[in-house]
C-alpha cells in the first residue's frame, strides 16, 4: 500500500507544479483581461489583436467601432482589444 502511494507522489507534484506555474498565471491573465474590456469607453483609445490603433467611437454588446482615421470606422470584436492607451497616445 505504501510503496503504491509513493510511486504516484511525483505524478502529483508534477500537476501541483504545472497548476502554479501554467494554469494559475493564466486564468489571473484572463480576468484581468475580462475587466479591461468590460471598463473600455466610448473615446477610449485602443491597440486590437492585429494592432490597429484607433479610438472607439460606438458600443455593442460585443463589437466595437474604432475610429482610425476622420470618418473611417472598423468594428472589431470587444475581445480583439489587447491594450487600452493613455489619452493622448494616438494623434
Amino acid at each position: 500500500m505504501f510503496s503504491s502511494l509513493t510511486s504516484m507522489l511525483p505524478l502529483v507534484l508534477m500537476f501541483v507544479v504545472l497548476y502554479f506555474v501554467m494554469i494559475r498565471p493564466q486564468m489571473k491573465k484572463q480576468k484581468e483581461h475580462r475587466t479591461m474590456i468590460d471598463a473600455i469607453a466610448k473615446g477610449d483609445e485602443v491597440v486590437t489583436v492585429g494592432g490597429v490603433l484607433g479610438k472607439v467611437a460606438k458600443m455593442g454588446d460585443s463589437y466595437l467601432a474604432l475610429e482610425v482615421a476622420n470618418g473611417v470606422e472598423l468594428q472589431v470584436q470587444r475581445s480583439a482589444v489587447v491594450q487600452v492607451l493613455p489619452k493622448g497616445s494616438i494623434k
